[in-house]
């Protein structure tokens, strides 16, 4: 509705008295309001034309405690939200409860505060000293990359790009996006981040392309055996016959072949015992030890023939090298001729710390019972051991693996 200009006359009263009238229409009501000073009747006139101002645009005056910036501050705020569903109240609410404010974190310090608790956890048995080694070479490269930003600044976009940095593998970039989902997982409980950006990184579906194990013939078994017979006075062939004729874990780091105790193996009971804390697995298992196995043991005495003597790593490459031997094929060898010569999947998976089902997928028909039998009719040539050799002479059913129970009540 138009707004009519006010105007301000003079007029002497009957008393003789000089009075000013302000008069007019606002919004189609008549003014007319009396001052007795002039001045007076000019601030009421701005005023009346200032309350009729507000009244067209839909402002009324208020007591308020707020700044003039404050109050900016709330109409903003509820022009935003004209077209919402809830209130101010709700959205305000909600925000306290959920905003959290940006760590000063850096991510160097973060992953240190990570490495030292997967330390702990390695400490504790709850993960392998493998395992730290590539967590603290994943993340070790993450932090390189990104020296000297926030925890918080962490977003998709650097971890796409660390994954997929020197054009990596398929394999490469999901193993890199787990030990990235696992440290930030971390963060996110500590409360150092507000959100796991870990999503929204694509992880890539492969195909799983292995196939039957890669095993060693038993003229290559015959020959790698004489080889390390030979080697420096025989001081390998503890380890070397333990991994393949008995199937233990070969890592010279942290694998089964490492932690192994000599009172472990029982010649004779004709057991070896796998305790949880040796195992790969964190679970008790129990080896027959072959007749064969017998013979090298007793030809190579532990207590003469540690299963790991100094440098053994450096040893174990030349031998490596020489026959160009996979990492687990002396173990991978053990079990394609042990479920070949015993045709029985769940003892050889007892034996070997496997399930039924990967032994069927990739150790089954490997090898023929009559290689088998050479393999584990293999004996010390440079050394005489006349017990050991007599038992494997005598050997002509499969060796039946004792139960837990068995083995160490014949042990005690």
């Amino acid at each position: 509705m138009r707004i009519t200009k006010l105007n301000i006359r003079q007029y002497r009263n009957l008393s003789g008295t000089t009075s000013w009238r302000v008069t007019g229409t606002l919004h189609g009501q008549r003014v007319r309001k009396n001052y007795q000073d002039k001045l007076d009747a000019i601030d009421g006139k701005r005023a009346l034309e200032l309350r009729a101002l507000q009244g067209a645009a839909g402002l009324r005056s208020a007591a308020t405690f707020l700044s003039e910036q404050q109050l900016r501050q709330a109409e903003t705020a509820f022009h935003k939200l004209l077209d919402k569903p809830q209130t101010l109240n709700f959205y305000l609410d909600y925000a306290l409860a959920n905003y959290k404010e940006k760590s000063s974190k850096t991510l160097a310090d973060a992953k240190e505060d990570y490495i030292a608790q997967r330390k702990a956890d390695w400490e504790k048995g709850l993960i392998t000293e493998v395992s730290l080694t590539n967590i603290r070479c994943s993340l070790k490269k993450f932090v390189t990359m990104f020296p000297n930003i926030l925890l918080a600044d962490v977003d998709v976009e650097k971890i796409v790009q660390y994954c997929e940095s020197n054009n990596a593998a398929q394999k490469t970039h999901n193993n890199r996006r787990d030990d990235v989902s696992a440290f930030l997982k971390f963060a996110l409980e500590k409360e150092w981040i507000s959100k796991n950006p870990i999503d929204k990184v694509p992880r890539y579906q492969i195909a799983s392309k292995r196939g039957s194990a890669a095993a060693l013939t038993t003229e290559q078994a015959k020959e790698l055996m004489a080889y390390v017979e030979a080697y420096e006075g025989g001081k390998l062939v503890p380890f070397y016959a333990l991994a393949l004729f008995a199937g233990i874990r070969p890592d010279v780091e942290s694998g089964e072949i490492s932690k192994l105790p000599a009172e472990d193996i029982h010649l004779e009971t004709g057991v070896i015992h796998i305790e949880p804390e040796v195992s790969k697995v964190k679970m008790k298992r129990i080896i027959t030890i072959q007749p064969n196995l017998a013979a090298w043991l007793s030809a190579y005495p532990l207590s003469e023939y540690p299963i790991i003597i100094p440098k053994i790593a450096e040893h174990r490459k030349a031998i490596t090298d020489k026959f160009n031997l996979s990492p687990d094929i002396l173990r991978h060898t053990f079990i394609s001729m042990h479920v070949a010569k015993f045709r029985s999947m769940g003892d050889t998976a007892l034996q070997a710390g496997n399930s039924e089902q990967i032994i069927r997928k990739h150790y089954l028909n490997i090898k023929s019972p009559a290689e088998a039998k050479a393999f584990f009719d293999l004996m010390p040539k440079l050394k005489d051991a006349p017990g050991a050799v007599a038992t494997a002479k005598e050997a002509e059913e499969p060796t039946a693996t004792p139960t837990v129970a068995q083995a160490e009540a014949k042990a005690a």
